[in-house]
């Protein structure tokens, strides 16, 4: 089987894993709009609506859109290989682990911004699944995805999106703002437990 064959079912295997990741995000977001609202941080009742939901996707998928384009990049047919496993390394184990941490929120999935976060009024702390592995499981899954599949499509649209999606770590420490708020002790001691990004890998302190 040719080199370009084998890249042109990785393509389509993920555009279809990332269609599932987005369709669940977006079951999740609209359930959500439909609960009652808790603890907020920042500008979350003004930006967690639906209008902005609107906007913001607008904003975002428009670039992305436009800019599907490929890179101006030659690359030999061993370098190709080497991107595409690579790429593959990191966008498939990424878009998992952001199914996976999506599946454990369950309920308790939201959607955040960097100008604020946003609790239900019968907010639970998760900290099984992923959780228990990383805090933030879905935005550190995204940020390996789109870094990965910078490698496999090569795409202008996923220099944009890898950038963008560095600017998760913001909304994270919103996220934890209103989380420390919330759940007081019970948080800290889970945050002193469980590193943010990066797990441990030899066992925890």
């Amino acid at each position: 089987m040719s080199l370009g064959i084998i890249e042109w079912w990785v393509r389509e295997v993920g555009a279809g894993s990332a269609l599932v990741c987005l369709l669940a995000a977006l079951a999740g977001m609209a359930r959500g709009l439909r609960r009652p609202r808790g603890r907020t941080t920042g500008l979350a009742r003004k930006v967690l609506r639906l209008p902005a939901y609107l906007l913001i996707s607008v904003l975002f998928f428009s670039p992305c859109f436009l800019l599907w384009r490929p890179l101006p990049l030659m690359l030999s047919a061993a370098a190709r290989a080497v991107a595409l496993i690579l790429g593959a390394l990191l966008f498939f184990p990424g878009l998992a682990l952001y199914l996976w941490a999506r599946l454990t929120l369950g309920e308790m999935y939201n959607v955040s911004s960097s100008m604020g976060a946003q609790l239900y009024a019968d907010h639970r702390l998760v900290t099984r699944g992923p959780f228990a592995l990383v805090r933030h499981p879905m935005y550190l899954g995204i940020i390996l995805a789109s870094a990965g599949g910078l490698l496999i499509y090569r795409t202008w649209t996923l220099v944009f999106t890898t950038v963008t999606f560095l600017g998760l770590v913001l909304r994270a420490r919103r996220e934890e703002q209103a989380l420390a708020a919330e759940f007081a002790e019970q948080w800290e001691a889970y945050r002193q437990r469980v590193p943010g990004w990066i797990p441990r890998i030899l066992g925890r302190r």
